[in-house]
């Protein structure tokens, strides 16, 4: 399937698909630190729900994409005192959820990962399981 782009003077938009895949369990209590919720509600818009929402990405298009994305500021978010920074890309997933890609800037962060954040629980409100193919439109 073929990465689209429309650009604005600001944006570029890119049409993905990405795989529901469990995550490791770390992205609740990341979220829950007050500093993660400051920062998110100021640079975002929105508290996040307890949890990311993952997906597991591959193929050429996701290839372009993370091409497209090393070169972009994204949204940062200024981390404390012995955390990593991160940069956020706005999304929506499958034309219904709005949230936040967030890319940690660590070394060996999994390529093909690609971690949500939303106000709202993202599994229950899709009716995703693990495996199934959603949607992603990520602004840039």
């Amino acid at each position: 399937m073929a990465a689209s782009a429309s650009t604005t003077e600001r944006a570029t938009a890119l049409q993905l698909q990405g795989e529901v895949c469990a995550g490791q369990g770390e992205g609740a209590g990341f979220v829950q630190l007050p500093w993660v919720r400051r920062e998110f509600a100021a640079k975002l818009g929105f508290e996040p729900y307890p949890g990311t929402f993952n997906l597991r990405m591959a193929g050429a298009d996701w290839d372009a994409a993370r091409e497209r994305i090393a070169h972009e500021p994204g949204i940062p978010i200024t981390p404390e005192p012995g955390f990593c920074p991160a940069r956020c890309f706005r999304v929506v997933l499958d034309g219904r959820v709005t949230g936040a890609a967030v890319l940690p800037e660590v070394p060996g962060y999994p390529g093909d990962k690609l971690e949500i954040v939303s106000a709202v629980p993202v599994r229950r409100t899709l009716g995703v399981a693990d495996g199934d193919r959603i949607a992603v439109h990520l602004v840039c």
